[in-house]
């Protein structure tokens, strides 16, 4: 096991409906030396790209990006779930919607913080049905930009959302995939790290049914 997996082990906890908590350490009250580790290890595996953006989503997305960002030494944007007062100019519109709390939200971007000029590097902490995703995907589409990848601390791979992302072609690096869950006696089942899928073409059936 990686050391994401690990402490997952030690202080994750299954909840009934698939839910996996580690609000000790990850997003609610936050291990800073588990997060910088995590910056390091998305800069290793995509330190071949020319990353110029880190984009994730509000809020828990924050604190996995940040220290990613920091890594690559280029500026960290995230999508707000709602049009603010201090957002001004014209924006960039996607729609998600949240596996936990299974509700849709629009999310925005200023249009002057990503441009066709960036790579960007798409960064969340965790990946379930993957709509989060497609709504990053889309926004950097939007601006004429590149997705270079897209790093997850913790893929749900028992359900679409890794399979989605790969089938449409993107490179998707996730830390921990976490392949079965029971939430009776606690065990954590996670994807040893040789069979970690890799990006692939789109299968345009796949896409279009999804």
């Amino acid at each position: 096991m990686n050391f994401l997996e690990e402490r997952i082990v030690k202080d994750g906890v299954v909840k009934p409906g698939n839910v996996l908590k580690v609000d000790s350490f990850l997003n609610h009250q936050m291990d800073i030396s588990l997060l910088n580790e995590i910056g390091r290890e998305f800069h290793r595996r995509f330190a071949d790209c020319p990353i110029t953006k880190v984009l994730t989503i509000e809020a828990s997305g924050i604190a996995i990006a940040y220290p990613v960002a920091s890594e690559f030494g280029v500026p960290l944007v995230f999508a707000k779930k709602s049009k603010s007062i201090n957002i001004d100019g014209e924006m960039y519109v996607a729609e998600v919607e949240s596996f936990t709390h299974k509700n849709k939200n629009q999310v925005v971007v200023s249009r002057r913080f990503l441009g066709p000029e960036d790579h960007v590097l798409i960064i969340d902490d965790f990946l379930a049905n993957g709509c989060a995703l497609q709504g990053l995907i889309s926004i950097v589409e939007a601006a004429g930009a590149t997705v270079e990848g897209l790093g997850i601390a913790i893929e749900k791979g028992f359900q679409i959302g890794g399979r989605v992302i790969r089938n449409l072609g993107y490179r998707l690096e996730s830390l921990a995939i976490v392949d079965a869950m029971d939430d009776e006696t606690g065990t954590i089942t996670f994807r040893p790290q040789d069979e970690r899928p890799g990006p692939r073409q789109p299968d345009r059936n796949q896409v279009e049914t999804r």
